[in-house]
């Protein structure tokens, strides 16, 4: 009997053994109960597909800038916006850097504004925003805890209180993968080149309730943090832009150009580089963080500027040897109507439906429905400039990024911009022209749009591979 109980206790116990296990007797079976994922379409972008192209110029070199070669290169697929980003778009992020410094104000005298402590009773240092919490500007109470974040008395025009612009600095956070690639031990910073520090960024910058703002510099890398970037970027755009641009023209009127409600739907300007990227990370964050993490999901790939091997992929469309995203070698249709908003003819600005920008999308599509990649504004991308990039860069989703520190040269600040604009003539709207602006300019005539990688196989060919064109 003492034997039949023994021999059932280690039937028991092996079975046991085995179902937590989840061996499946014995074989490889992965880990069980892992969700099945699928990536939903992004709102307001559109799909690019893998392929191969001939990335580089398909007409004469005009100014004979030698900065491009013709290079057959492979690229992933991504996401991409369908218009360049709007000025509502880039408003909601300026509100949220607002909103989220007016929280921390509201929050150091009234507690309701922060969350002090997570799901498990633990305490948040930093405490997070409570977002639920609405902010009553005109509430006397927290209108005077408020009012530091306006323009003081000597600043107002005709009495009227306004935001202070200068105090709207978003602080942000960006993991150096290539640094953290690099093989050698924590002992060793020869290689380490950027980091944040508690020093002043770019002058004097305020930035409420945070740390003081950053500055890159070599330092030593201790451990995984060291690779943890940090920023601090002031979000609003430069609107007197318009102004600076043009020093004997008349644009004044434009100075409302970001904030008057009749160009909501115009693309947004007056951006630096690293607005741009700000902007990026912020909108990673907006679904990650504050949608995604919330419903329990799993997260997608960041948001970012696109590689300048990836801009000119998607401007081409698919089509073989197209000298403007819209494909063939003219500006117009056949009806004689510009196809563009450009610099047409010897400065008929006006030829084409529009002097300065255009609303979003006013002009047709590429084959792959992406508006705007020739004219309107040039567009940002993630790429710095170098003239020679093309003859040492990758062929697989060539990609050449610099970080420059904020005492390094000009020349190291500059970042390639792609597509031309409404100032420009056309050989700028040419989708194998390259151009370049410094990373810390904000210009009239540059905007930009986002990517976002795409996650699993691309199967819009049939997981066939487009052809060499």
């Amino acid at each position: 009997m003492k034997t039949l109980v023994a021999v059932l206790i280690l039937f028991i116990a092996l079975t046991g053994l085995n179902s937590c296990s989840n061996s499946g007797n014995g074989e490889l079976v992965g880990v069980p109960n892992r969700e099945s994922w699928f990536e939903a379409p992004p709102y307001g972008m559109l799909f690019i597909q893998s392929g191969s192209y001939n990335m580089g110029p398909d007409d004469q070199d005009v100014p004979w800038a030698m900065t491009a070669e013709t290079k057959t290169v492979t690229i992933p697929p991504f996401w991409m916006d369908e218009t360049e980003i709007t000025n509502n778009e880039y408003r909601q992020f300026v509100e949220w850097v607002r909103d989220s410094i007016a929280a921390k104000l509201l929050g150091a005298q009234l507690e309701q504004f922060l969350i002090t402590e997570n799901e498990y009773g633990e305490e948040l240092n930093p405490p997070f925003i409570n977002w639920e919490e609405k902010i009553k500007w005109e509430d006397p109470e927290q209108r005077e805890i408020l009012n530091e974040l306006f323009l003081p008395e000597q600043e107002r025009f005709y009495r009227r209180k306004e935001l202070d612009t200068r105090k709207l600095n978003f602080e942000y956070f960006w993991i150096d993968l290539r640094q953290a690639a690099k093989k050698y031990d924590f002992n060793n910073e020869s290689r380490r080149a950027w980091n944040a520090d508690e020093n002043k960024y770019d002058g004097e910058v305020t930035d409420y309730n945070y740390k003081s703002a950053t500055k890159g510099q070599r330092i030593q890398v201790k451990d995984r943090s060291s690779y943890i970037v940090r920023d601090v970027v002031n979000v609003y755009p430069d609107t007197l832009c318009w102004v600076s641009d043009f020093t004997y023209s008349f644009n004044e009127p434009y100075a409302n150009y970001f904030w008057h409600p009749a160009f909501d739907y115009y693309p947004v300007v007056g951006i630096t580089w690293r607005q741009a990227r700000a902007f990026c990370v912020w909108r990673t964050q907006l679904l990650n963080s504050s949608f995604l993490a919330s419903m329990g999901e799993t997260f997608v790939q960041d948001y970012r500027l696109p590689s300048e091997s990836e801009w000119e992929y998607a401007a081409r469309g698919g089509l073989k040897g197209a000298m403007y995203p819209w494909g063939g070698y003219y500006t117009q249709n056949y009806r004689g109507c510009y196809i563009a908003n450009f610099k047409p003819m010897r400065g008929n600005y006006s030829a084409d439906g529009g002097v300065y920008t255009l609303i979003v999308a006013s002009n047709d599509p590429n084959e792959w429905g992406l508006y705007d990649m020739g004219g309107n504004v040039s567009e940002w991308t993630n790429n710095a400039f170098d003239e020679a990039a093309y003859s040492w860069t990758d062929d697989l989703s060539p990609d050449y990024q610099y970080e420059a520190l904020p005492d390094d040269p000009p020349v190291r600040k500059r970042k390639i911009i792609r597509g031309g604009s409404w100032k420009d003539i056309s050989y700028y709207m040419q989708c194998g022209t390259r151009s370049y602006e410094y990373q810390d300019t904000a210009k009239s005539y540059i905007g930009f749009r986002c990517v976002r990688s795409y996650l699993g196989r691309d199967v819009s060919d049939g997981g066939s591979g487009s052809q060499i064109y």
